[in-house]
Order: structure tokens, then sequence, then C-alpha cells
């Protein structure tokens, strides 16, 4: 047994058995039933917490913050093992930040944490600073802090199996004083152990859900469509099935198409539906920033790279280290950054701006542009090896003037995202606001649409879009390519058209209530419906009319 097995110290091993009869009644001091109080009071806040809410990451959090509130314990923390099972990591702690908790480790049986884990007996420590076993590495605590608190660490145990430990700092206190908190901290244990277990299920199920869903839908032979990105016409199902053969891939992808095509959506998509879709996505626009600016943003600089580098800083290519790195607007790259950048793709290797020592980059890069690559190429103004590294399967995003069949589905998508947003009443697009959107040539694609669309929903002032609430570029026929060559009749008959078919649309078909509404009589309506062709049987063919007002005349 080594000195961190000496450090342990077991409830087990230290108790003497009870005697058979007790001469007289216990009288415990004053502040000893003070503290049980407390601690009894926060054993039922915790329980009550787990058995509420159950799985969720942030009780872990909130657990240890009762122990430092109720109980006056300190550096509250959680370590669990990790999936091989040879080292311990932090799980939850309230002073210490995830992002930094996540590179600090124990291997299993290190100090006196990776002891606990090991003999699966609770460790006491009265003095931290006297305990040459005591590893420090977490909290970091001062010489002069360490001499003054005691650290508890007892195993979190499920099934048989030690997953994790729950530690913590006390002020220094008597041995029996100790022995207590230990005993309270095996019960919270005990309490998290089921936690962690229920956490462990969840995982599992949501797995095996994953795996048959992706069997189901490779029996049935159903096409990829991402949840992020809406249409139906055919240049978007080739899109989705393009996107599907790629994500498994680590290959590099370049997404081609004009500004505002979604090129960040399919670059998400891609992502999320690829091996690396549990680690981090990081976006870079390019065209946003100055060359020394970009290279700092890219690779990261040390302390006194340049004039106002105070501090060494990580890239954005660090950031997203085992995951997905998206640069959009690739095109306006520098030369400079094309060789650094072809280095990466090559070498898959990088220096932060300043350093000299080389990092390496494990990442996937997917590029973006709108920009014509080949005649960048052409002109000098782009690598030719570098076309080569980022065009290795490329994507092309249509504009949205070739998939006119989804601009209804975009607009009534983002009328009730933005209804939502800005708390409209919102339901629909009258007809003639529906055909100046589709006699629009969208210089600005989905982009242009979205905006189009929130101007339209905070203009409204009922239920409906109109044509009179869509931006100005909509409403006038120059700006909207849609100059007029009829006649003022065939005008008037259009214009007869919408206004109809809107009032029964907005009625539900119901011709008396549209008359109503459009303050002419039901006979009339049936007239105007039959001299100008209004296809009513197919707008609503679950209106009782729809199958007796049209038949012919005898």
């Amino acid at each position: 047994m080594d000195a961190s097995d000496n450090a342990s110290i077991s409830s087990r091993e230290t108790g003497s058995a009870a005697p058979a009869r007790m001469e007289r009644p216990v009288a415990y001091p004053a502040e000893h039933l003070v503290r049980h109080e407390h601690e009894l009071d926060a054993l039922r806040a915790i329980g009550r917490l787990l058995a509420e809410r159950a799985g969720q990451r942030e009780l872990l959090a909130e657990t240890l913050a009762m122990l430092e509130t109720k109980l006056d314990m300190r550096r509250a923390t959680v370590m669990l093992l990790s999936p091989n099972a040879q080292e311990l990591v932090v799980e939850a702690s309230c002073c210490v930040h995830r992002e930094r908790a996540q590179g600090l480790r124990y291997k299993f049986g290190e100090g006196i944490t990776g002891a606990v884990v090991r003999t699966r007996l609770p460790a006491i420590v009265p003095c931290v600073g006297q305990e040459p076993q005591f590893r420090n590495r977490i909290h970091q605590r001062s010489p002069e802090e360490a001499e003054t608190v005691a650290f508890i660490c007892v195993p979190i145990v499920l099934e048989n199996d030690t997953v994790g430990t729950l530690s913590v700092d006390v002020a220094a206190q008597t041995p029996e004083t100790l022995q207590d908190y230990a005993r309270v901290l095996e019960i919270i244990a005990g309490m998290i152990a089921y936690d962690v277990k229920s956490r462990r299920q969840a995982v599992q199920a949501q797995q095996q859900f994953e795996a048959e869903n992706l069997r189901l839908r490779n029996a049935l032979g159903e096409t990829f469509r991402p949840e992020n990105i809406l249409g139906n016409a055919k240049a978007m199902q080739d899109l989705y099935q393009r996107i599907h053969q790629v994500a498994a891939s680590t290959t590099t992808v370049m997404i081609r198409g004009e500004s505002g095509t979604g090129k960040e959506l399919v670059a998400s998509a891609i992502h999320y539906a690829s091996p690396r879709r549990d680690k981090p996505f990081v976006k870079v626009n390019c065209a946003a920033l100055s060359e020394t600016l970009l290279e700092s943003e890219l690779f990261g600089h040390e302390q006194g790279a340049f004039t106002g580098a105070i501090g060494q800083r990580i890239g954005r290519l660090e950031e997203a280290e085992g995951g997905t790195f998206f640069l959009d607007e690739i095109g306006d790259f520098s030369p400079v950054i094309q060789v650094k950048l072809l280095r990466v793709l090559q070498e898959r290797e990088y220096q932060r701006v300043g350093g000299n020592r080389t990092q390496k980059a494990d990442v996937r890069v997917i590029a973006a542009t709108h920009r014509n690559l080949e005649e960048l190429v052409e002109q000098g103004q782009f690598r030719q090896d570098l076309y080569y590294r980022i065009h290795v399967v490329p994507i092309f995003l249509p504009p949205l003037r070739d998939r006119r069949n989804d601009i209804l589905l975009l607009a009534d998508h983002f009328v009730a995202k933005y209804a939502r947003r800005l708390a409209k009443s919102v339901r629909r697009i009258s007809t003639p606001a529906i055909s100046m959107m589709l006699a629009y040539h969208w210089p600005g694609n989905v982009r242009e649409l979205e905006n189009c669309i929130e101007y339209a929903v905070l203009m409204s002032t009922d239920d409906v879009i109109h044509g009179h609430n869509l931006p100005p570029s909509l409403q006038t026929p120059e700006g909207s390519n849609t100059v007029s060559r009829r006649t003022l009749s065939a005008q008037v008959r259009l214009l007869e058209q919408d206004l109809i078919v809107d009032a029964l649309k907005c009625t539900g078909g119901n011709m008396s209530a549209a008359a109503r509404q459009l303050g002419i009589t039901p006979r009339m309506i049936r007239y105007k419906i039959r001299n100008l062709g209004i296809d009513y049987q197919h707008f609503f063919p679950n209106a009782p009319d729809a199958a007796t007002f049209l038949s012919p005349r005898k």
C-alpha cells in the first residue's frame, strides 16, 4: 500500500462496533446538532433535485452549488472515468471553467483522486499542504491556503463499478467532523451515481435510435434531406443527395453559388451529418478581415508578434480541432494566406503568427465562394495548386430564380418565423403578393427573400401580407422586372381574379361570405368565377359548393 492508500480513510475501517447496550444518551454539542440539521437539509434538497430532473447535465453543477451554500464546502468537483477507463476527467465544478476543465485529467491511480477510484475507498486529507501525494492540479491552492484546508474525496460507484469521484475542500476540522463530512458525501455520491446511470441510458438510447433511423433510411432508399434547408425543386434534391454522399467522409468540399443562396447552411448540414458532428463547427468570413487580421484570426498569434499582441491567442483553426473548418468567401484570400492555407491542406500543419512551433491540424476544411475561381486562376490572383486542393468535391447551389417552385415554400417558412419573432398574427400571403414575388427575379436569392418577408411581416396590419406590404423593389415594375405590356381590360381582369381568389381563401371557399367581403352578391361572384376562369374546384376541393355550383347548365 503506497502513500495515497495511507491517505485513504474509510468509515468502515475507522468505525468501531456499537455496544450492545448504552448506559446513557449521548449529549451532542449544539454546533454538532446544527451541522447535522444542515446536512439533512442539503440531502433532502439534493435528493429532490435529482429525483425531479435526473439525467440533465446542469444537475451536477446545481448539486455542487448546494454543497457549497448549505454545507460550507468549497471547490466541489465531480470527475468521471473516460470511456476507456484510463483517466479521470472533470465533469462538473463550480469554480473551474468548462473549457479549462477539458484539459484537466488524472490517470487511473494517480494522486489521491486516482487512488480513490482504484481502491473504491473514501480519502480524507486533514491538511492539503502536508500530504505529498496531493497533486493540487485542478484548483491550484496557494501554499498558505493549502495549510488551512482539508480535502475529502469519495468514490462514485455504479453497479459495483467505480465511475468517478466527488471531492470537496473544507476548513481544517477534527477527525470526527471530517468523518461525518465523508459519510454525507458518500450518500450524495450514491445519488449522483444514479444520475450518471440515467445519462448513460439516455445516450445509449439515442445512439440506438440514430442507428435504427439510419438503417431504415438506407433500407427504404430515402433521399437525405438536411433539416436546416428547404426546397423541393429537382436541383435541391440533387443537392441533398450530394450532401449525403460527402458527409460521411473527411474530403475537402468546395461550395459554389451566388451570394444569398445558403452556402453556410450547406456547410453546416455537411458537418452535422458527419462523424465530426460532436466536435466544433468553426466559421470564418475571409472577406470581412484584412490580411494581417485574417492571418491572426486563422492561425492565432504569439505574445509580441505584432503591435497590440499583448498576449497569446489561439486561432480559429485550433478552435476547430477535431471538427469542421468553414472558410466563407475563400476567393478573397491574399497570396500570403493562400500559401499558408495550402500547407494546412497538404501537410495538416501550421504555425501561429510570430511563433516557430509547428502544430498539427485535425480538421475537415469546407470552403465557399461566389466568385469565379477559374477566372481568378487565369488572372494569377488565385493559386492553381490551392484551387485543385480545395476543389476536390464541388457542390453548386442553384439561384432562387432557377427554383421558383420553392419561393412560396420558403416564403411561408419565413412568415411563420418572423411572425413569432415580431409577435405578429400574420398567417398567410395574399394572392397578389404571391404573384409579385413569383414575378420578381431575386438577385439576392434566399437571403433577399428572407429580408423581404421580415419587412412585410413588420409592415402588415392584419393576419395577411398584402402586395402593398412588400418592399418597394417588388412593387415597382421596373425594379421587379415586371413591366406589363397588357391592355387595361386584361389588367382589370387579372386584378379581379386576384381579389376574388384572395377573398375565397379568407373564407375557406364560402362564396356567400366572400361576396359580403367584396361588397357584391353571391350570384355575381358565381358569375365572376365562371367568366374569369377561376378553377374553384382546384382551390377549394372540400368546399360545399365545389361539386355543385359549377355543374353544366341544362
